[in-house]
Protein backbone atom coordinates (compact mmCIF):
# COMPACT_ATOMS: atom_id res chain seq x y z
CA UNK A 1 0.00 0.00 0.00
CA UNK A 2 1.11 3.65 -1.00
CA UNK A 3 2.01 5.70 1.42
CA UNK A 4 0.01 8.91 2.58
CA UNK A 5 0.34 11.04 5.03
CA UNK A 6 -1.42 13.92 7.02
CA UNK A 7 0.41 16.53 8.01
CA UNK A 8 -1.17 19.46 10.68
CA UNK A 9 0.07 22.30 11.41
CA UNK A 10 -0.68 23.19 15.07
CA UNK A 11 2.16 25.19 15.82
CA UNK A 12 -0.28 27.97 16.51
CA UNK A 13 -2.11 26.26 18.98
CA UNK A 14 -0.64 27.17 22.36
CA UNK A 15 -1.12 30.91 21.25
CA UNK A 16 -4.86 30.64 19.95
CA UNK A 17 -6.55 28.91 22.78
CA UNK A 18 -4.30 30.14 25.49
CA UNK A 19 -2.52 26.62 26.42
CA UNK A 20 -3.40 23.15 25.01
CA UNK A 21 -4.95 22.01 28.42
CA UNK A 22 -7.95 24.44 27.37
CA UNK A 23 -8.73 23.69 24.37
CA UNK A 24 -12.14 23.40 24.28
CA UNK A 25 -13.86 19.44 23.46
CA UNK A 26 -16.75 19.90 20.72
CA UNK A 27 -17.48 16.70 20.42
CA UNK A 28 -19.86 14.30 23.02
CA UNK A 29 -16.32 12.45 24.68
CA UNK A 30 -14.27 15.20 25.02
CA UNK A 31 -13.28 15.06 20.94
CA UNK A 32 -11.68 17.92 19.71
CA UNK A 33 -11.59 18.76 15.68
CA UNK A 34 -8.50 17.38 15.26
CA UNK A 35 -9.87 14.22 15.97
CA UNK A 36 -12.26 14.00 13.83
CA UNK A 37 -10.18 15.08 10.86
CA UNK A 38 -7.65 12.40 11.74
CA UNK A 39 -10.70 9.88 12.24
CA UNK A 40 -11.46 10.61 8.16
CA UNK A 41 -8.17 10.81 7.16
CA UNK A 42 -8.21 7.18 8.34
CA UNK A 43 -11.13 6.47 6.48
CA UNK A 44 -9.69 7.78 3.65
CA UNK A 45 -6.63 5.37 3.48
CA UNK A 46 -4.58 7.64 4.90
CA UNK A 47 -1.34 6.02 7.42
CA UNK A 48 0.71 8.64 8.64
CA UNK A 49 0.12 11.54 10.35
CA UNK A 50 2.36 13.93 11.35
CA UNK A 51 1.68 17.19 14.18
CA UNK A 52 4.00 20.16 13.63
CA UNK A 53 4.17 22.41 16.77
CA UNK A 54 6.01 24.05 19.13
CA UNK A 55 8.70 21.81 21.12
CA UNK A 56 7.94 23.27 24.19
CA UNK A 57 3.85 21.96 23.66
CA UNK A 58 5.02 18.35 22.78
CA UNK A 59 4.16 16.82 26.37
CA UNK A 60 1.15 18.65 26.36
CA UNK A 61 -0.05 17.42 22.97
CA UNK A 62 1.14 14.29 23.12
CA UNK A 63 -1.47 13.98 26.27
CA UNK A 64 -4.20 15.31 24.85
CA UNK A 65 -4.00 14.23 21.10
CA UNK A 66 -0.84 12.42 20.55
CA UNK A 67 -1.81 9.12 22.48
CA UNK A 68 -4.99 8.48 21.79
CA UNK A 69 -4.35 8.38 17.77
CA UNK A 70 -1.32 6.45 18.36
CA UNK A 71 -3.02 2.78 18.14
CA UNK A 72 -4.75 3.96 15.18
CA UNK A 73 -2.23 5.62 13.19
CA UNK A 74 1.36 6.24 12.86
CA UNK A 75 2.25 9.50 14.64
CA UNK A 76 5.55 11.59 14.16
CA UNK A 77 6.12 14.89 15.17
CA UNK A 78 8.16 17.73 14.01
CA UNK A 79 8.63 21.31 15.69
CA UNK A 80 8.47 24.74 14.72
CA UNK A 81 11.27 27.01 15.46
CA UNK A 82 11.85 30.78 14.24
CA UNK A 83 15.73 29.00 15.36
CA UNK A 84 15.51 26.57 12.43
CA UNK A 85 16.54 28.73 9.25
CA UNK A 86 18.98 28.08 6.17
CA UNK A 87 22.72 29.35 7.02
CA UNK A 88 23.97 32.46 7.96
CA UNK A 89 20.28 33.91 8.63
CA UNK A 90 18.72 34.44 11.64
CA UNK A 91 15.99 36.66 12.95
CA UNK A 92 15.04 38.79 16.16
CA UNK A 93 12.90 37.58 19.08
CA UNK A 94 9.16 36.83 18.00
CA UNK A 95 6.73 34.74 19.68
CA UNK A 96 4.46 34.12 16.52
CA UNK A 97 5.98 31.00 14.07
CA UNK A 98 7.41 32.45 10.58
CA UNK A 99 4.81 31.14 8.84
CA UNK A 100 3.23 28.25 7.21
CA UNK A 101 5.55 27.53 4.53
CA UNK A 102 8.66 28.00 7.46
CA UNK A 103 6.57 24.96 8.77
CA UNK A 104 6.86 23.10 6.05
CA UNK A 105 11.20 24.22 6.03
CA UNK A 106 11.10 22.69 9.41
CA UNK A 107 9.13 19.40 9.00
CA UNK A 108 11.12 18.51 5.74
CA UNK A 109 13.22 15.79 7.55
CA UNK A 110 9.97 14.12 8.98
CA UNK A 111 7.61 14.33 5.72
CA UNK A 112 8.84 11.25 3.21
CA UNK A 113 5.39 10.72 1.20
CA UNK A 114 2.87 12.43 -0.46
CA UNK A 115 0.62 14.54 2.18
CA UNK A 116 -2.04 16.83 2.32
CA UNK A 117 -1.55 19.24 4.65
CA UNK A 118 -4.39 21.04 6.95
CA UNK A 119 -5.09 23.48 10.22
CA UNK A 120 -5.30 21.85 13.11
CA UNK A 121 -8.36 23.96 14.40
CA UNK A 122 -10.40 23.60 11.04
CA UNK A 123 -13.62 20.81 10.35
CA UNK A 124 -12.63 19.73 7.03
CA UNK A 125 -15.67 16.65 6.48
CA UNK A 126 -15.15 13.52 5.18
CA UNK A 127 -15.80 14.28 1.72
CA UNK A 128 -12.41 16.23 1.43
CA UNK A 129 -10.07 13.54 2.83
CA UNK A 130 -11.98 10.63 -0.06
CA UNK A 131 -10.93 13.48 -2.81
CA UNK A 132 -7.31 14.11 -0.88
CA UNK A 133 -6.52 10.41 -1.06
CA UNK A 134 -7.81 9.57 -4.46
CA UNK A 135 -5.70 13.00 -5.68
CA UNK A 136 -2.38 11.79 -3.98
CA UNK A 137 -3.02 8.25 -5.42
CA UNK A 138 -3.08 8.93 -9.13
CA UNK A 139 0.15 9.16 -10.96
CA UNK A 140 2.03 12.61 -11.35
CA UNK A 141 4.76 11.72 -12.89
CA UNK A 142 6.04 14.73 -14.99
CA UNK A 143 8.31 17.30 -15.29
CA UNK A 144 5.71 19.46 -13.56
CA UNK A 145 4.96 19.30 -10.19
CA UNK A 146 1.47 18.16 -9.80
CA UNK A 147 -0.31 19.74 -6.83
CA UNK A 148 -3.61 19.92 -5.60
CA UNK A 149 -6.13 22.21 -3.13
CA UNK A 150 -9.52 21.03 -2.04
CA UNK A 151 -11.77 24.27 -2.94
CA UNK A 152 -14.85 24.75 -0.97
CA UNK A 153 -17.93 26.96 -1.96
CA UNK A 154 -17.30 30.40 0.32
CA UNK A 155 -21.20 29.36 1.44
CA UNK A 156 -20.43 26.97 2.97
CA UNK A 157 -17.00 28.19 5.15
CA UNK A 158 -18.72 30.68 6.49
CA UNK A 159 -19.36 32.40 9.85
CA UNK A 160 -22.58 34.51 11.08
CA UNK A 161 -20.14 35.95 13.82
CA UNK A 162 -17.64 37.79 11.96
CA UNK A 163 -14.61 37.81 8.68
CA UNK A 164 -12.87 34.49 8.17
CA UNK A 165 -9.54 34.26 6.29
CA UNK A 166 -9.90 32.32 3.05
CA UNK A 167 -8.19 32.08 -0.40
CA UNK A 168 -10.72 32.97 -2.68
CA UNK A 169 -9.48 30.95 -6.05
CA UNK A 170 -9.22 31.74 -9.79
CA UNK A 171 -10.10 28.62 -11.62
CA UNK A 172 -9.75 27.70 -15.11
CA UNK A 173 -10.28 23.93 -16.20
CA UNK A 174 -10.17 22.96 -12.98
CA UNK A 175 -6.54 24.38 -12.38
CA UNK A 176 -5.71 27.52 -10.17
CA UNK A 177 -4.70 30.17 -12.12
CA UNK A 178 -4.37 32.54 -8.82
CA UNK A 179 -5.07 32.60 -5.38
CA UNK A 180 -6.16 36.28 -3.06
CA UNK A 181 -5.96 35.39 0.35
CA UNK A 182 -8.59 37.55 2.23
CA UNK A 183 -10.96 38.52 4.71
CA UNK A 184 -14.49 37.02 4.07
CA UNK A 185 -17.67 37.84 5.21
CA UNK A 186 -21.47 38.23 4.52
CA UNK A 187 -22.44 42.15 5.00
CA UNK A 188 -26.03 42.94 3.91
CA UNK A 189 -26.61 39.76 2.17
CA UNK A 190 -23.49 39.78 0.02
CA UNK A 191 -19.88 38.12 0.39
CA UNK A 192 -17.46 40.48 0.52
CA UNK A 193 -13.89 39.17 0.12
CA UNK A 194 -11.19 41.98 1.38
CA UNK A 195 -7.59 40.77 0.69
CA UNK A 196 -4.95 40.97 3.07
CA UNK A 197 -2.38 42.14 0.62
CA UNK A 198 -4.55 45.73 0.68
CA UNK A 199 -6.01 45.36 -2.34
CA UNK A 200 -9.50 46.66 -3.00
CA UNK A 201 -12.63 44.80 -1.49
CA UNK A 202 -14.55 42.77 -4.17
CA UNK A 203 -18.29 40.70 -3.90
CA UNK A 204 -18.09 37.06 -4.29
CA UNK A 205 -20.86 34.70 -5.46
CA UNK A 206 -22.05 32.10 -2.91
CA UNK A 207 -20.56 29.53 -5.29
CA UNK A 208 -16.82 30.89 -5.50
CA UNK A 209 -14.40 28.62 -5.01
CA UNK A 210 -12.15 28.97 -1.81
CA UNK A 211 -8.89 27.47 -0.38
CA UNK A 212 -9.16 26.09 3.25
CA UNK A 213 -5.68 25.55 3.51
CA UNK A 214 -6.07 21.77 2.62
CA UNK A 215 -3.53 21.91 0.01
CA UNK A 216 -1.73 18.40 -1.61
CA UNK A 217 1.80 18.20 -2.30
CA UNK A 218 4.75 15.81 -2.92
CA UNK A 219 8.25 16.26 -0.91
CA UNK A 220 9.22 18.07 -4.14
CA UNK A 221 7.91 21.29 -2.39
CA UNK A 222 10.43 20.96 0.36
CA UNK A 223 13.31 21.50 -2.58
CA UNK A 224 11.58 24.48 -3.62
CA UNK A 225 11.31 26.05 -0.32
CA UNK A 226 14.80 25.04 0.42
CA UNK A 227 15.47 27.28 -3.11
CA UNK A 228 12.91 30.41 -2.17
CA UNK A 229 13.32 30.56 1.72
CA UNK A 230 16.76 32.51 1.33
CA UNK A 231 15.07 34.77 -1.04
CA UNK A 232 11.82 35.54 1.07
CA UNK A 233 14.10 36.11 4.45
CA UNK A 234 16.31 38.82 2.11
CA UNK A 235 13.44 40.73 1.22
CA UNK A 236 11.21 41.21 4.19
CA UNK A 237 14.39 42.26 6.11
CA UNK A 238 13.46 45.18 7.83
CA UNK A 239 10.04 43.67 8.64
CA UNK A 240 10.79 40.14 9.89
CA UNK A 241 9.47 40.94 12.93
CA UNK A 242 6.03 40.75 11.69
CA UNK A 243 6.13 39.14 8.02
CA UNK A 244 4.44 35.74 7.25
CA UNK A 245 5.99 33.10 5.05
CA UNK A 246 2.49 31.36 3.63
CA UNK A 247 2.46 28.09 2.09
CA UNK A 248 -0.65 29.90 -0.36
CA UNK A 249 1.96 32.27 -1.29
CA UNK A 250 4.47 29.83 -1.99
CA UNK A 251 2.01 27.79 -4.39
CA UNK A 252 1.18 30.83 -6.27
CA UNK A 253 4.73 31.67 -7.23
CA UNK A 254 5.49 27.65 -8.05
CA UNK A 255 2.48 27.88 -10.38
CA UNK A 256 3.62 31.15 -12.02
CA UNK A 257 7.28 30.22 -12.16
CA UNK A 258 5.80 27.02 -13.60
CA UNK A 259 7.92 24.90 -11.51
CA UNK A 260 4.01 23.48 -10.56
CA UNK A 261 0.48 23.33 -11.66
CA UNK A 262 -2.57 22.97 -8.61
CA UNK A 263 -5.10 20.64 -9.99
CA UNK A 264 -8.58 22.34 -7.96
CA UNK A 265 -10.88 19.32 -6.32
CA UNK A 266 -14.02 20.53 -5.00
CA UNK A 267 -15.64 18.90 -2.30
CA UNK A 268 -19.20 20.10 -1.32
CA UNK A 269 -18.56 19.41 2.09
CA UNK A 270 -19.21 21.71 4.74
CA UNK A 271 -16.50 23.55 6.57
CA UNK A 272 -16.87 24.26 10.36
CA UNK A 273 -14.71 25.46 13.08
CA UNK A 274 -14.05 28.02 16.30
CA UNK A 275 -13.24 31.45 14.22
CA UNK A 276 -14.82 33.25 17.17
CA UNK A 277 -16.32 31.88 20.58
CA UNK A 278 -19.47 32.22 19.33
CA UNK A 279 -19.27 29.23 16.71
CA UNK A 280 -18.32 26.99 19.71
CA UNK A 281 -22.03 26.24 19.91
CA UNK A 282 -22.89 26.12 16.50
CA UNK A 283 -20.01 23.21 16.08
CA UNK A 284 -20.96 21.19 19.04
CA UNK A 285 -24.58 20.66 17.31
CA UNK A 286 -23.08 19.96 13.85
CA UNK A 287 -20.65 17.41 15.01
CA UNK A 288 -24.09 16.21 17.23
CA UNK A 289 -25.78 16.14 14.05
CA UNK A 290 -23.65 14.07 12.49
CA UNK A 291 -23.33 11.37 14.76
CA UNK A 292 -27.46 10.95 14.52
CA UNK A 293 -26.79 11.17 10.58
CA UNK A 294 -24.19 7.66 11.45
CA UNK A 295 -21.29 9.56 10.42
CA UNK A 296 -19.53 9.02 13.62
CA UNK A 297 -19.77 7.17 16.59
CA UNK A 298 -20.62 8.97 19.23
CA UNK A 299 -17.21 7.62 21.14
CA UNK A 300 -14.93 8.10 18.04
CA UNK A 301 -12.15 6.34 18.93
CA UNK A 302 -13.84 3.04 20.34
CA UNK A 303 -14.41 1.51 17.06
CA UNK A 304 -11.81 -1.52 16.57
CA UNK A 305 -11.86 -1.08 12.68
CA UNK A 306 -9.21 2.14 13.11
CA UNK A 307 -6.97 -0.23 15.16
CA UNK A 308 -3.37 -0.44 13.50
Amino acid sequence: MEDLTLVILAAGMGSRFGGLKQIEPVGPNGEFIIDYSIYDAISAGFNKVVFLIKEENYDDFRETVGKRVEKHIDVSYAFQSNDKLPDGYKVPDREKPLGTAHAFYCMKDVVKDSFVMINADDFYGKDAFIKAAEFLKEDHSGETRQYGLIGYLVKNTITEYGAVKRGVCEVENDMLVSLIESNVERIDGKIVAKPLDGREQFDVDDNQTVSMNMLLFDTSIFEYIDNKFPLWLDKNKNNIDKAEYLIPDVLAQSIEEGYATAKVIRTTATWSGVTYREDLDNLKEFIKNLISQGEYKESLWEESLYEK
